[in-house]
């Protein structure tokens, strides 16, 4: 009878929070044996073996001490890493978030049931932002299921910060604000911010506590697009945030210091539950080709989304969709989960509102308004003119390469996640006459608030196996066999990180103790060749998985002189996009995505021949 019960009751959305194990902190013999297998294929003999010296040196000395207060540490905290991690990639960052940190991307929505169509827009905003807001609903009442890997239960807390989260600038660092509450929790702002032609408007997204339907959403949505097209252009506030952090805190101090209502403005801004954009570009993209679409999600219009939000829906005069997010409350994944459940359920409805079209009397959206000066105007100016150049050095193509996917993967029993990092570091081998060194995400939410961990997929096997391809000697069976190995390497690596194994985090938390406790900056962090192999965000390619859904995203690189390579799987096809400076002159994404593909149809061709 219990058994019964209990599966009659669904699980809630946090109920396994507090029962999640604490993140590890791994023995330092093993991480620093990893770091040195990891460096060893950017390293010179010579140069490995004084790397070599200087890791005993670390093992022996220094670093234990770090070691034992980092265990320390950990007892006291359910996830030593948490508020360092957030500190050291986001909030202590002092470059403009907007190009450089956030995630942006297409939305997948016109594969099935909206080509792009002008003149449908605000109608699909309305049907898309109704879907938006069941999934805030399913958050707040807590009937969104706990996401599992197999069994195994997975951290929810970053979906709390989905909705009414803002990043807010400092001086020196940033905070997160987050108004979310649960419904058990207690009330929680239900407003949405409406931006258009450098504008703000917001509106209750709930009337008598029931959602707003697509037609009442419509008719708010067509009050702000009928306002701003007949009034003149607004100031662009909204481009501060695009601002370099320190420079953006400031000019925000400035505008709080003019007139009080503007700091309520600010908070307006801040909890609502989302910024839904009104973009009249028109970059239409087809399936195979998402580039217009990415680029614009990316480095679009600055007046209309709030860079520091966490999620900004962008809705296109063409009638398709993009997003762009601040990453500092959470990782792509979750955004990638609400996208897919919006898609899911746009699919099954064809992309239609079928319910009630009777509209209740509620109010309009109120205009929000702040008072500049002199000062302020020249500071958005700046803003607008720096966020220009910045955005016009980046280059960002986003291909689907059709000729197989998943399927044909598996059916060579090889991981299609492997399959393709490997392809990815021959095409960069091959392109540029050198190996990259490379930071592949590996998740590890399995822990109390997990968010990532580095793994890094330029292994010596994986540049053996490179090598091997690139030399005309070599025949089909030593070029398997080194292939193989580099699969096999790659993924003990993964399944490694993803258990709280891996080494990156854990040196970070090493380097951190050390500059807490005022110690000078243990060698081991600035020898060149920690550097060189990509330690301390220097990876020349910055690649991730968004998994195996229609949903992709794209992020600028990491340096100056690398890319980023994000990818989703699907059964029949493989969807890259790939950013790169337009002022490298090393570097150029378009070439990369033609290596890449080539080297696909190699890889499948090698995999092929070993079964015969």
């Amino acid at each position: 009878m219990a058994n019964h019960l209990s599966e009659a009751v669904p699980e809630r959305t946090f109920q396994y929070q507090s029962s999640l194990p604490p993140l590890p902190v791994p023995s330092l013999e093993s991480s620093l044996a990893k770091y040195l297998d990891a460096v060893k294929p950017f390293a010179s003999d010579t140069e490995f073996k004084a790397t070599v010296d200087i890791v005993k040196n670390f093992q022996e000395g220094v670093g234990r001490e770090l070691h034992q207060k980092l265990l320390q540490r950990a007892k006291s905290k359910k996830n030593w890493l948490e508020e360092w991690w957030l500190d050291t990639a986001y909030l202590e960052v002092r470059v403009p978030s907007q190009l450089n940190v956030n995630f942006g991307g297409p939305a997948p929505y016109l594969e099935h049931c909206w080509p792009p169509a002008e003149g449908c827009t605000l109608q699909r905003a309305s049907v898309s932002t109704w879907h938006t807001l069941q999934y805030w609903n399913l958050i707040r009442t807590e009937r969104l299921a706990p996401q599992k890997s197999g069994e195994t239960v997975l951290d929810m807390d970053q979906f709390r910060n989905l909705f009414c989260t803002c990043k807010v600038p400092g001086v020196k660092k940033d905070t997160i604000k987050n108004y979310f509450k649960t419904e058990s929790e207690g009330p929680c702002p239900s407003h949405l911010v409406v931006m258009c032609r450098g504008r703000i408007f917001t509106f209750d997204a709930l009337f008598d506590g029931q959602i707003l339907t697509p037609p009442e959403l419509f008719r708010q949505l067509s009050y702000v697009k009928k306002r701003c097209e007949g009034e003149p252009e607004g100031d662009g506030v909204a481009a501060l945030t695009s601002e370099e952090r320190t420079r953006w805190a400031k000019a925000r101090e400035h505008l709080i210091s003019i007139d009080p209502y503007n700091n309520t403005i600010l908070e307006t801004i801040q909890s609502s539950l989302f910024i839904v954009s009104l973009d009249e570009t028109k970059p239409y993209s087809t399936p195979e080709n998402y580039s217009n679409m990415a680029l614009e999600a990316l480095t679009g219009n600055p007046t209309i989304r709030w860079g520091d939000k966490s999620y900004n829906s962008l809705v296109f005069s063409d009638g398709t969709f993009g997003s762009t997010c601040d990453h500092a409350p959470y990782d792509a994944m979750v955004l990638v989960s609400m996208c897919w459940y919006i898609d899911q359920q746009l699919k099954a409805t064809e992309g239609k509102w079928k319910g009630s079209d009777a509209v209740r009397s509620v109010p309009t959206p109120e205009e929000l308004v702040f008072t500049l000066d002199e000062k302020a105007c020249r500071d958005i100016s700046l803003a607008k003119q720096q966020y220009l150049e910045s955005s016009q050095d980046l280059q960002v193509v986003c291909y689907a390469f059709t000729a197989f996917g998943k399927t044909a993967i598996k059916q060579k029993k090889l991981h299609p996640d492997t399959f393709i990092q490997l392809a990815m570091q021959l095409a960069y081998y091959r392109l540029h006459k050198d190996h990259g060194s490379c930071y592949e995400t590996a998740m590890t939410r399995k822990f109390y608030h997990g968010r990532t961990e580095t793994m890094r997929p330029c292994t010596q096997e994986a540049v053996n196996w490179c090598k091997a391809m690139m030399d005309p000697t070599c025949d089909v069976n030593a070029r398997r066999k080194a292939m193989l190995q580099a699969f096999n390497k790659h993924n003990n690596l993964m399944a490694e990180a993803q258990e709280g194994k891996g080494f990156d985090r854990h040196l970070l938390g090493l380097y951190l103790i050390a500059k807490e406790e005022g110690c000078p900056t243990p060698e081991l962090f600035t020898d060149p060749l920690y550097t060189r192999s990509g330690g301390g965000g220097n990876f020349v390619l910055s690649s991730s998985l968004v998994g195996y859904t229609t949903v992709l995203g794209v992020v600028a690189p990491m340096v100056h002189q690398g890319y980023g390579f994000f990818y989703r799987i699907r059964d029949d096809r493989i969807v890259i996009s790939i950013s790169a400076r337009k002022s490298c002159r090393q570097t150029d994404a378009a070439s990369l995505f033609n290596s890449f593909s080539s080297c696909l149809h190699e890889m499948f061709h090698l995999a092929t021949m070993s079964q015969l």
